[in-house]
């Protein structure tokens, strides 16, 4: 959704005052069956954007009810997705002739803006759109829906200038609830992208999302879409039975590696597919990790690699995908070089790093008493002590292999939601033990330690 003003233009004159509790803003987009409003909301100070269905008029039969469903279906969501790329619904209101959604608010624009010949995002940057949209679907499926309608204009895109710095899958009026027992309508979609299992009724499941995100980014990719004809039934001809171009000829730089990755992701049958959202986004994520497309812009290390990156650690196992992007979010990540010190004893300090690559040494005394790699976490002591005396570092820690650490101060940590700190707070139950365990077995068995 594009940002806009928070006060009124003299075009937006005909707008309504309030939606229910919320003072509408201005007028963000509308459709055949609903309009939405950019409004503010008082009590929990903030913006929303708030969708609300087309008044229904007395007799509209079928299409009233067929529209009434499609609400009920993402009104039934409301505060149960919480993933930083799926916008938020926080409430639905079911008026009988109006009702409405209240979600999330996002400045920015959908991805239909890149899906043109003319302005097409960069490799490396459809690599992380299309990683952050995999483990949003994945997200979405753990919680027993399949979304049906993955599209580009169902696709929110963050902008910093030029840059696609994060996306949110929204629009979940199609989704397919299958932990419910309600009656649900089926072959829907946007035919551009639909899987061919939508169209012939078949059963559903994660790989029906799949095969339309991959269609995305190929449009992405290419600028046109993998299939496309003139007419309704040529094109579900060509999504049931044509084999889409190749992208290598399409566009400049793209690597066959890429084209394979969607060609599979397109196959007609389910079972040819990837197996599941894990496999398929670390495939497509591997195209910048082994630096197949030109990273151009982008900063140095990208989102995906860091969520990639914290998955292999030993200290974050239990995270979960949510976790995680909290702490590729919120931490400090800092590179050293040999011999840089993170901590000399008698400093001062409520810092902890964790070891995402490389190693350092411990010493006292001059002497070295432990090293510690990739996944174990230091500083931790000095950051749980509960006073400022008991803060004072005992050893010297010091680089000895180029390291990446994953840094947080306490002010970092209040920004993490409960259930992250819980799983830090278990993290470190896990360490302490380790170590404690170590030195036990350092006192009983010095010659088999030493």
């Amino acid at each position: 959704m594009p940002a806009h003003s928070t006060t009124r233009s003299l075009t937006d004159l005909d707008l309504p005052d309030r939606i229910g509790k919320y003072r509408v803003l201005s007028r963000l987009g509308e459709g055949a069956t609903s309009e939405v409003f950019l409004a503010r909301d008082e009590f929990n100070q903030r913006e929303v954007a708030i969708k609300r269905v087309r008044r229904l008029s007395v007799g509209e039969g079928s299409e009233g009810r067929y529209r009434s469903h499609f609400f009920a279906a993402e009104a039934a969501l409301a505060g149960k997705l919480q993933h930083p790329n799926v916008a938020q619904i926080y409430d639905a209101e079911e008026d009988p002739r109006a009702p409405y959604l209240v979600m999330e608010y996002v400045p920015g624009v959908t991805l239909r803006r890149f899906c043109r010949a003319d302005s097409l995002l960069p490799l490396a940057q459809i690599v992380e759109v299309g990683f952050k949209c995999a483990m949003a679907l994945s997200y979405v499926f753990r919680q027993g829906l399949i979304h049906r309608d993955v599209k580009p204009a169902n696709i929110l895109a963050v902008m910093d200038q030029d840059t696609v710095v994060d996306v949110k899958l929204t629009d979940f009026g199609s989704v397919l609830d299958t932990l419910s027992d309600r009656t649900q309508v089926y072959r829907v979609g946007s035919l551009a992208y639909m899987s061919p299992e939508q169209l012939d009724g078949s059963t559903l499941d994660a790989r029906a999302d799949m095969f339309s995100l991959a269609a995305v980014l190929y449009h992405l990719v290419a600028g046109r879409p993998p299939f496309d004809a003139t007419n309704q039934m040529a094109l579900m001809h060509q999504i049931c039975n044509a084999t889409a171009p190749s992208l290598v000829p399409l566009r400049e730089g793209v690597p066959q590696h890429m084209d394979d990755i969607l060609q599979r992701a397109l196959a007609k049958n389910p079972a040819d597919r990837y197996a599941g959202w894990d496999e398929f986004a670390l495939e497509w994520s591997s195209l910048v990790k082994n630096q197949e497309v030109p990273r151009g812009p982008l900063q140095e290390v990208l989102d995906s690699e860091r969520f990639n990156l914290l998955r292999s650690l030993e200290f974050f196992t239990g995270f979960g995908d949510v976790e995680l992007w909290e702490v590729v979010h919120r931490a400090q990540w800092l590179r050293h070089g040999f011999g840089a010190a993170l901590y000399r004893k008698g400093d001062t300090g409520n810092t902890f790093h964790i070891i995402a690559q490389g190693r350092v040494d411990v010493y006292r005394d001059g002497n070295r008493v432990a090293q510690l790699g990739a996944g174990t976490s230091v500083g931790e002591m000095a950051y749980l002590a509960p006073s400022e005396e008991l803060r004072i570092h005992a050893a010297d820690v010091i680089v000895s292999d180029a390291a990446t650490t994953i840094a947080f101060t306490p002010a970092m940590m209040d920004c993490l939601g409960p259930g992250t700190r819980h799983l830090f707070d278990s993290a470190f139950i896990r360490v302490l033990v380790r170590r404690l365990h170590a030195a036990h077995e350092a006192l009983a068995h010095p010659r088999r330690i030493l």
